[in-house]
C-alpha cells in the first residue's frame, strides 16, 4: 500500500447532479487522514485549460478547514460543466470559425505542471470512456459513478440517483393527486432514456397504475384494455409512469410511409421529425402515450414531464452518505495504488473496477428483476406477457 505524500485533484462532469459537494467533502476528510493535498478543477477541465476565465484562477486548492466546513448539501464549489472532452474541444480558429481540437495532450502537460499526482473524476456513462481514454495516455485516474437514471453498469448504485428517485416520486404524489381531484388520466414522463430504474422504482412507490419502460415494448391497446378495466365510478382516474425512452407499440395507428429520398433531403420529413421534438426529445413520450390512450379509452388524460426538473431540489440522505462514501472509498483506491478504475457500491461492499469494464455498458432491467416482481405483485401494468 502506496502511502507517500501525494497532490490529488478531483473534478466534476457534466450536468447537475445534488450533493457534489458530498464528494468532495468525503475525499478531502480521507485525503486529509493520509496527509495527502487535494486540489479542485473548476467547471469539469475547463478550470485547467483556460485559467485566465477565472478572476482567481481554475483550481482550488482545498484547505482541510475548508473542507471541514463545506456544506455536503449545497450547490457544487467546482461548479459544472457544459462539456468535459478534452479531444473535442470547441475553439474559434483564424478564420473565426468553430472548429474542435484535441487537448488531450495539452491537459496532460498540465496536469504534471500542477505536480497533480492522480485524478478523482466525479462522472456519467460518456465521461467515464473520456476518463478511460485519458488513462490509456498515461493519466492515474479513479472516477466515482454519477448518474441520476442508475444505468452505469457494474454499479448497484450510482451517485445522485436516490435524490432524483426521492424527488420524481414526490412530484408523482402529486400529479396522481391532480389527476384524482380532476378525474382523468396523468401520464407523467420523467428521466430514463435507456434504462428504466426511476420510472419503475418512482412508480411503484407512487402506486402508478402503469408504467412504461425502455425494457420491455408496450402495446397501448393493451395498456387501454388494463386501464379501462381500472378506471370506475368510484376511481375515475389514473396515473401512468413513462420513463423518456420508453418503447411504445401502436398496431392501430397507420405510419406514413416517407421516400428514402424525402428523408434524406430533409430531417423534417419523418413523423418523429414533425411531432416538434426534433431537438429535444423530451416530451415525445408523454404527448404520444397520452394522445392514443384519449382516443382508445375515451378518458380525458393530460401529460405532464418531470424529466430533468427532478435534477434539482434538495440531496437525500442516501445520496449525501454514498457521496462521502464514493469521495473517500477514490482516496482509500489510491491508497492501494489502484489505476484507471472506477469506484463501485456493491452492497454491503465498496469494490475498484477497472474502467475497462465498465464503460460502453448500460445497467438495465433484466426481465426476471425483483422490482417488476413487485410492481406487478400490487396491480401495476408494466407490458409484461400475462400481466
Amino acid at each position: 500500500m502506496s502511502t507517500t505524500k501525494k497532490r490529488l485533484a478531483i473534478m466534476v462532469g457534466a450536468g447537475f447532479v445534488p450533493a457534489i459537494n458530498a464528494v468532495i467533502k468525503g475525499a478531502g476528510l480521507a485525503a486529509s487522514q493520509s496527509g495527502w493535498d487535494i486540489t479542485g478543477i473548476r467547471d469539469g477541465f475547463e478550470g485547467l485549460l483556460h485559467p485566465d476565465h477565472y478572476p482567481d484562477g481554475g483550481l482550488i486548492n482545498f484547505s482541510p478547514q475548508m473542507i471541514e466546513n463545506l456544506d455536503p448539501a449545497a450547490g457544487s464549489i467546482l461548479g459544472q460543466s457544459g462539456r468535459i472532452d478534452p479531444f473535442n474541444v470547441r475553439t474559434i480558429n483564424k478564420d473565426d470559425m468553430v472548429e474542435e481540437i484535441d487537448m488531450s495532450d495539452e491537459l496532460l502537460k498540465k496536469l504534471k505542471e500542477e505536480k497533480i499526482d492522480g485524478l478523482i473524476s466525479v462522472v456519467g456513462g460518456m465521461g467515464l470512456s473520456i476518463i478511460y481514454k485519458l488513462h490509456l495516455k498515461g493519466l492515474n485516474a479513479v472516477c466515482v459513478p454519477r448518474s441520476v437514471e442508475n444505468d452505469i453498469s457494474s454499479t448497484a448504485v450510482s451517485f445522485g440517483f436516490n435524490s432524483t428517485l426521492t424527488l420524481t416520486i414526490e412530484m408523482l404524489d402529486r400529479a396522481r393527486k391532480a389527476a384524482q381531484a380532476a378525474r382523468k388520466i396523468a401520464v407523467v414522463e420523467v428521466m430514463g432514456e435507456q434504462a428504466g430504474w426511476l420510472a419503475l422504482q418512482a412508480g411503484i412507490a407512487a402506486s402508478a397504475d402503469a408504467i412504461l419502460i425502455p425494457e420491455i415494448p408496450m402495446d397501448l391497446k393493451t395498456l387501454a384494455d388494463k386501464l379501462r378495466n381500472k378506471i370506475t365510478l368510484s376511481r375515475p382516474y389514473g396515473l401512468v409512469v413513462v420513463a423518456q425512452g420508453a418503447k411504445i407499440i401502436n398496431k392501430n395507428k397507420k405510419k406514413e410511409k416517407v421516400s428514402s429520398l424525402k428523408a434524406s433531403l430533409s430531417p423534417l420529413a419523418t413523423e418523429d421529425a414533425n411531432s416538434g421534438f426534433v431537438i429535444h426529445s423530451s416530451g415525445k413520450a408523454a404527448e404520444t402515450v397520452a394522445t392514443e390512450l384519449q382516443l382508445l379509452i375515451a378518458e380525458e388524460t393530460y401529460p405532464l414531464v418531470i424529466g430533468p426538473w427532478a435534477r434539482g431540489g434538495t440531496p437525500s440522505a442516501v445520496d449525501r452518505q454514498l457521496g462521502i462514501a464514493y469521495g473517500a472509498g477514490a482516496i482509500q483506491a489510491f491508497k492501494e495504488d489502484k489505476k484507471g478504475v472506477m469506484v463501485s457500491f456493491i452492497p454491503p461492499e465498496i469494490k475498484f473496477v477497472p474502467l475497462a469494464e465498465s464503460i460502453n455498458k448500460i445497467r438495465t432491467i433484466s426481465d426476471d428483476n425483483e422490482f417488476l416482481k413487485i410492481a406487478e405483485s400490487i396491480g401495476i401494468y408494466v407490458g409484461k406477457e400475462g400481466n
